[in-house]
């Protein structure tokens, strides 16, 4: 490849990993996600909104018993159920949303 001054520009040699031919992606490992589980929504009015004090309830979409969501950076990856693990909350894992289905998604 040619630059600017006529010479020629040396590309990096990309380095397999393995027999695969796959890269690594081990730099990738460390990337920092942020993973949230969704109970349920609402919507209000603000007027509501700014009515809201201690002992108010809000009465949520889901309905009990229904799966929570589980979603990385805003993006559904599984569904589950709650359970407590050591007295605090947690989220036992029902169904795993398909690599497939996850990229099939985002376009």
């Amino acid at each position: 490849m040619a630059n600017d001054q006529g010479g020629s520009v040396e590309q990096p040699e990309l380095q397999d990993k393995g027999a695969t031919g796959k890269q690594s992606i081990d730099f990738l490992l460390d990337v920092p996600l942020t993973l949230s589980v969704e109970l349920g929504r609402a919507r209000m009015m603000v007027n509501d909104l700014l009515q809201l004090g201690q002992g108010s309830v809000i009465e949520l979409t889901k309905i009990v018993g229904e799966p929570l969501e589980v979603l990385v950076n805003e993006k559904l990856i599984a569904r589950g159920e709650v359970v407590t693990l050591n007295d605090k909350f947690a989220v036992r894992l029902t169904d795993i949303i398909s690599p497939t289905d996850r990229l099939d998604k985002l376009a």
